[in-house]
């Protein structure tokens, strides 16, 4: 649900959370202003200053292509999954146990994957329709399984009606964009 919308600008901002720190805030008015944006700017809930464009900001735009709103973490996103466990079941003990296990086994922030994934993971042809992934082979498959940084996040989720336990992910490419 939209928690607010920003006017003042050529377009309107449609915000999805409630506090946004000032420098993001600037960015986000400058998106809305620009004689290129379309229809509106939109700023997701984990949003947070750029360098010149949110991270968590969507910007649609009519006749141009802006390559920083696409960012460095292309292929970044979200996935949430059901797992088959019952918080109501569940101790505190027992969630801080998963939650330190997920923390000591996927690496986070600049950390890497100590042994190298199994080759098969990598798309088959991969390297071959994107030529300069090529001499990235080798790093790729010490990232595979990993995080990243910056907004990326693991976490345990608990579906409040039913009690099903969920765990979310947020990772990225790792500076693919880049």
């Amino acid at each position: 649900m939209i928690r607010k919308v920003v006017m003042g600008t050529r377009l309107p901002a449609k915000l999805w959370l409630d506090n946004v720190e000032t420098s993001c805030m600037e960015q986000i008015v400058n998106l809305a202003s620009l004689p290129y944006a379309f229809s509106h700017v939109a700023i997701m809930p984990d949003a947070h200053a750029g360098k010149g464009m949110p991270i968590g900001g969507v910007l649609a735009t009519k006749g141009v292509v802006v390559p920083n709103a696409v960012g460095v973490d292309i292929g970044c996103g979200m996935c949430a999954v059901k797992t088959s466990l019952n918080a109501d079941g569940l101790t505190r003990k027992e969630l801080t146990s998963v939650m330190s296990y997920i923390r000591q086994t996927i690496p986070l922030g600049f950390e890497h994957q100590k042994n190298a994934v199994d080759e098969s993971l990598v798309p088959e042809g991969l390297t071959d329709n994107l030529p300069f992934l090529k001499d990235k082979r080798k790093m790729m498959l010490h990232e595979i399984g990993t995080l990243g940084g910056g907004n990326h996040f693991i976490e345990i989720q608990k579906d409040t009606k039913t009690g099903d336990v969920w765990a979310m992910v947020h990772s990225g490419s790792r500076h693919l964009g880049l």
